[in-house]
């Protein structure tokens, strides 16, 4: 296999995605693999990765997905089954491309979901763990409410002009997200039948105050995960912990990610042939 240089754009599933590896490459070394949000994209997770890396000894990969960032514009409108998709068809692609063999998913609200289709669909026991920020298992009002009140912040605030630091074409990237979660058919969105079929431990960080998901998240874990489940619910703040408290979301992410690498066996893992 062809050594993966630490930055540049990696095809997948017919498109170009942005990448970033922090550490040895996921051959060598057990990896964290992280899932940005609906609006997020490679840049927006700042020196979150590289601390993390830090702080783990773990190697860290983090990518834009098509649509997002500067890797391939998507198809649109997105269909109300994209993170099923993601999960299904290019996750699984991905993590065989950059020689993947250990480690964890990390995902934040849309790529939270994603990392719970993929762990609660897809028999990989490379898969030691989830990381989930901000999940989203079922719809809620409150954060259908939310999302109906980024479309106006769009459209008539400054929303745009901020987002668009982080996305080649920005107005795919939000419309992709928003018009789908917006869609009628949305509100019958579910995924938490999967938490029962996923078999390693799971991490929850989100804030109380989170804008897109309330408690009832973490409610709903508990009630169909077999698996265990770690809670870290931050006060003061809301949807991204990784960004508004970095250190605290830092400090619970490297204490789960370690003890699970570590119960696994630490080390450098010999490089496939």
């Amino acid at each position: 296999m062809d050594r993966l240089p630490p930055s540049g754009m990696l095809r997948v599933a017919g498109q170009e995605l942005e990448y970033r590896l922090i550490g040895a490459e996921p051959c060598d070394r057990a990896t964290i693999v992280m899932l940005h949000e609906g609006l997020g994209s490679l840049g927006q997770w700042r020196d979150f990765p590289e601390r993390l890396a830090a702080a783990t000894g773990a190697s860290v990969f983090a990518y834009s997905r098509a649509g997002y960032g500067a890797s391939s514009p998507a198809k649109l409108p997105r269909k109300l089954t994209y993170m099923h998709e993601e999960a299904s068809s290019v996750l699984p692609e991905l993590l065989d491309k950059i020689g993947f063999r250990r480690g964890l998913l990390l995902g934040h609200s849309d790529g939270a979901s994603i990392a719970t289709l993929y762990a609660g669909s897809v028999e990989d026991h490379r898969i030691r763990g989830l990381v989930l920020i901000a999940p989203h298992f079922v719809v809620e009002k409150t954060g259908l409410a939310a999302i109906a009140r980024s479309k106006i912040a769009y459209e008539q605030g400054d929303l745009k002009k901020r987002l668009a630091r982080w996305h080649k074409q920005v107005d795919d990237a939000f419309h992709g997200w928003n018009d789908a979660w917006l869609d009628e058919g949305f509100k019958s969105w579910d995924i938490s039948e999967v938490l029962g079929y996923i078999r390693v431990p799971i991490e929850i960080v989100q804030g109380e105050n989170d804008q897109y998901g309330t408690i009832r998240q973490i409610e709903v874990a508990r009630e169909e995960c077999y698996c265990p489940v770690e809670v870290r619910l931050i006060p003061g703040i809301g949807h991204s912990p990784q960004r508004e408290a970095p250190d605290l979301t830092l400090e619970a992410v490297a204490e789960f990610s370690k003890r699970l690498l570590r119960d696994h066996g630490e080390g450098v893992l010999p490089r496939a042939a």
